[in-house]
């Protein structure tokens, strides 16, 4: 029996290792619940996590803060392996910057922006290439598998580019106001 076809949800005849920023959305597979601690995974979450600046992540980066400070998100070890993993793609595509995440209970949402102005640039023998979208999204979801010995992702990811200022913003107050309005978001799931 042949498989339905798999639908391309990516832009036709876009360069996506262009610079830019990109919004992306990857989540768990069957939309497990398994990010947040578990004393935390059903609750509405009135906290914001806000990096104060656009900056790397990385050893130089600003951390997530909590402008609520008593209604915490507390991660899982799953979790945590994940957000290891973003401060990590800066490490591994200098060109790529992680401007803004947050980590729900099944998903994560991410603007990432590449700087394609470097590509070309030689650093210690090896010339630098702008890597596509779709490659850093695979050796993010690669690193945590290995991190924690088995694979959590669903297959692909959503992406939007974000083509101005305005859809950046956006993006940002989404990502800004994602956690305390996690029991209304199309993904909550109590599982």
């Amino acid at each position: 029996m042949d498989r339905p076809q798999r639908k391309d949800i990516r832009l036709d005849n876009y360069d996506y290792s262009r610079s830019g920023a990109y919004f992306v959305t990857i989540c768990t597979r069957n939309k497990m619940c398994i990010f947040w601690d578990n004393n935390d995974k059903y609750r509405p979450i009135l906290s914001n996590i806000e990096a104060t600046e656009k900056q790397n992540v990385g050893a130089h980066s600003v951390r997530p803060q909590i402008k609520n400070h008593d209604k915490k998100i507390h991660l899982s070890d799953i979790g945590k392996t994940v957000k290891e993993g973003l401060k990590n793609i800066n490490h591994y595509y200098p060109m790529v910057m992680v401007d803004k995440y947050v980590i729900m209970p099944n998903h994560i949402h991410v603007i990432i922006r590449i700087e394609a102005d470097n590509v070309g640039i030689e650093t210690g023998g090896r010339t630098l290439c702008a890597p596509t979208l779709s490659l850093i999204i695979k050796n993010f979801k690669e690193f945590v598998t290995k991190q924690i010995g088995f694979s959590v992702w669903q297959r692909s990811f959503y992406d939007r580019v974000l083509r101005n200022e305005w859809e950046y913003r956006n993006a940002w107050q989404y990502i800004e106001n994602n956690p305390e309005n996690w029991e209304n978001d199309e993904l909550f799931s109590k599982e």
